[in-house]
């Protein structure tokens, strides 16, 4: 007996394409669709306003103009300010972000007396090497799933990419060490990130359907891993020769906040100058906070298939209130301490003057409209995630404590926003703030002991596992 699809379907195509045109009408804008569509319209139509926006800047015509200028710079608690970066056109604020971490602390060690630029241009050699490693070793693993699998689509339509997260920097570092700025400089294409993103991710796919037929044909564990050394070496000189090769020791003497030097030179390898500049491991000092309220609070959470799956640690976090990750802000800021910590920057950035609130921008005035998701519906339907990082500086508090704004360190130059710095009320950080890093020294029992929980695992398919750019 023949189902009731295949019966339909028998029907549909023996009707002929007058039956098959009507049935997709049924989801299309019909006659009298349209006509509602356009009384209803007509309605909202302003003249004025269309011809304003025919010539103009939607932020422009948007903007609140009671927010153009920010009349109070004050900051109750400040930790140091120290140089202000440049990311440039690359995706590597998270490492920007991380370094900043670590350089602050290296200097809050030594009372400020001494200080430290690294290269990021050197870690990010190793972070594009163990990103292609992930890709072609997913594949393997995966290769016996269909080349339209989820998963193995994961791979294919993400090879390689810029983005990351401090877990990612703390690995690099404690693997492969730190290196001064002037020792490995950035060069065009660190600085210049897509066309060599382009091109190494059209070899890693050409690879990737190569290890598949291996895999297909039988071939042996050995001769699989063989030949996916041989394409990493091909990786690995295309890196060299965009980015340089990663130079092995150094030369160095440590410098004050004046660039004077104050300490005799000596020879590092990188591995020695990471001891020498962070004491010790950076993993394990600290947890990584998450805000998703799709998720239940106090869960620890790990994302499948992270960066680190086969060369370090997966993403882990602990998913936490808006109010908790403030307060534990705040404790380490008033220690003088800065943090990791990312938002979706995007959203209401005034970027003339490095200011972000919930009203820099009416939207919905200029469209007759309103924008109405919450937090938890715009991460669901990918309207909002995690898309930057930045370094958390400052917080200004009112009387009975609580937060007013909060000040982060950017790193898209020092002539951008406030002099580098970026300006948020504490209503825009609660509903656009994601991730903070914080050390465990500044994060309460309870939370400790909820974050050794056995992780729930998660998809990194995720709109909010976005690594950050």
């Amino acid at each position: 007996m023949k189902s009731f699809k295949t019966i339909l379907l028998l029907f549909l195509l023996t009707a002929g394409p007058s039956a098959l045109a009507q049935n997709r009408a049924q989801g299309g804008i019909d006659a009298d669709m349209m006509r509602q569509i356009t009384q209803q319209a007509a309605s909202h139509n302003n003249a004025a306003l269309s011809n304003a926006m025919a010539s103009n800047s939607i932020d422009d015509l948007a903007r609140n103009y009671r927010n153009s200028k920010i009349h109070d710079t004050h900051f109750s608690v400040e930790t140091p300010a120290q140089n202000i970066h440049n990311q440039r056109s690359s995706g590597r604020c998270w490492m920007y972000s991380s370094f900043n971490v670590m350089r602050a602390n290296f200097a809050r060690r030594h009372n400020d007396t001494l200080r430290v630029e690294y290269s990021h241009d050197y870690l990010f050699f190793w972070d594009q090497l163990e990103k292609a490693n992930l890709m072609l070793q997913g594949v393997i693993d995966c290769a016996d799933k269909p080349l339209d699998d989820q998963r193995v689509q994961f791979f294919f339509s993400h090879p390689i990419n810029d983005g990351g997260t401090f877990c990612g920097a703390a690995d690099l570092a404690e693997k492969y060490g730190l290196v001064p700025i002037e020792a490995q400089p950035e060069t065009y294409s660190a600085e210049r990130t897509s066309r060599m993103s382009q091109l190494l991710s059209s070899k890693l796919r050409e690879q990737g359907l190569e290890l598949r037929k291996m895999v297909a044909e039988g071939k042996s564990k050995s001769a699989i891993r063989q030949r996916k050394t041989e394409m990493l070496a091909e990786i690995y000189n295309m890196l060299c020769l965009a980015l340089g090769e990663p130079i092995k020791s150094f030369t160095y003497a440590f410098k004050n906040k004046d660039g004077k030097t104050v300490t005799p030179a000596r020879t590092y390898t990188p591995l020695e100058f990471f001891q020498e500049t962070q004491g010790g491991p950076i993993n394990g000092t600290f947890i990584m906070a998450m805000n998703d309220p799709r998720r239940e609070y106090y869960k620890t959470y790990e994302v499948e298939w992270d960066r680190h799956t086969y060369d370090g640690h997966n993403w882990c976090y602990i998913n936490l209130p808006m109010e908790d990750i403030a307060q534990m802000a705040i404790a380490s800021l008033k220690d003088s301490t800065k943090l990791y910590s990312s938002y979706d920057v995007g959203k209401q950035l005034n970027r003339d003057n490095g200011y972000l609130s919930l009203d820099n921008f009416d939207y919905g005035t200029l469209f007759g409209t309103t924008f109405g998701m919450n937090k938890a519906e715009r991460i669901a339907t990918f309207d909002s995630g995690s898309t930057h990082a930045m370094t958390l500086t400052a917080v200004d508090l009112d009387e009975n404590g609580n937060p007013i704004k909060w000040k982060v360190e950017n790193s898209w130059g020092g002539d951008s926003g406030q002099k580098g710095y970026i300006i948020m009320t504490n209503d825009w950080f609660n509903e656009y703030a994601f991730r903070l890093v914080v050390d465990k020294k500044y994060v309460p029992e309870h939370i400790l002991k909820a974050s050794q929980q056995k992780p729930i695992m998660v998809m990194p398919e995720d709109p909010l596992f976005q690594e950050d750019r």
